[in-house]
């Protein structure tokens, strides 16, 4: 079976974005779906939905990968999970270590969408010699004393940091050296490595900052209409606290117009009005 270190993906000799890069798998999970339900083909229209991003953009990044599909039938659904498969390099077998089994280095390991995807867990390490031997998602974890070992005997060419932020740096320094050449990390702390290695991070911590601010901004909009409408129904009311004196200050007047009009021929009111 083909290993990551021997086959890498052929993304960026084929001159795909990386923004493309980065919504490939986006597509992928929505065809998995739709082949699960054993949907044959689909629109771009739908599958831009189910991906989130607008068809025009789906069509141009499948034109990347050659794929126009079909007017009037749209995309062959299986063929594109090959597709998209095959352009990320899931195809083959991925060797992962996993550095770090703390609560998320054990729930990553027991994540079951690696095996599904190309991803093989190689091997789970932790620092603490009391979790040698310790099983997590049916393998035993290892010291880190075995970490060049333990890659280089299975060809490990991405790694996993879920380490302590502290601890991070140490650790990649040694995956990198060890020949990893992709690396996703967990820890909350950036990682400098040499030209040459990928770093992905994930935080999500970050992401809850970004969530928490749109959620500022939207409370922020709805106080700004409330005022609005305030202003509004205050305007409204002062409106009619004119208009209401307006009337007040012509009303004597009518009246005084009212009783000259009715004076007689002397200018004196008539006690009875002529039958």
């Amino acid at each position: 079976m083909a290993t990551g270190r021997t086959h890498r993906p052929a993304t960026r000799s084929r001159g795909i974005p990386e923004a493309t890069v980065a919504r490939l798998p986006l597509y992928l999970r929505a065809l998995t779906a739709l082949s699960e339900r054993s949907v044959p083909t689909v629109s771009s229209e739908e599958l831009a939905a189910a991906a989130g991003v607008n068809s025009a953009k789906l069509r141009k990044d499948f034109s990347y990968l050659g794929s126009y599909g079909t007017r009037g039938v749209g995309y062959d659904v299986e063929y594109l999970v090959y597709q998209i498969s095959r352009e990320l390099g899931l195809t083959q077998d991925w060797p992962v270590v996993i550095v770090g089994i703390g609560n998320l280095g054990a729930a990553l390991a027991n994540y079951g969408g690696f095996a599904s995807r190309g991803f093989r867990v190689a091997a789970l390490i932790d620092a603490d010699p009391n979790m040698a031997g310790t099983p997590v998602a049916g393998m035993p974890v290892q010291h880190t004393d075995e970490l060049e070992k333990i890659i280089a005997d299975n060809g490990v060419s991405i790694g996993v940091i879920s380490t302590p932020a502290g601890a991070a740096q140490q650790v990649c320094d040694r995956l990198v050296a060890a020949g990893v050449t992709s690396i996703l990390n967990f820890a909350p702390t950036v990682l400098s490595v040499p030209d040459g290695v990928d770093v992905r991070k994930v935080d999500l911590s970050i992401e809850l900052q970004i969530l928490a601010f749109h959620e500022q901004r939207k409370a922020g909009e709805e106080a700004g209409a409330e005022a609005v409408v305030a202003d509004a129904v205050a305007e409204a009311a002062a409106a009619d606290v004119t208009a209401a004196g307006s009337a007040a200050e012509a009303a004597p007047t009518a009246a005084r117009a009212e009783n000259t009009d009715r004076k007689g021929p002397d200018g004196d009111v008539p006690a009875v009005m002529p039958a």
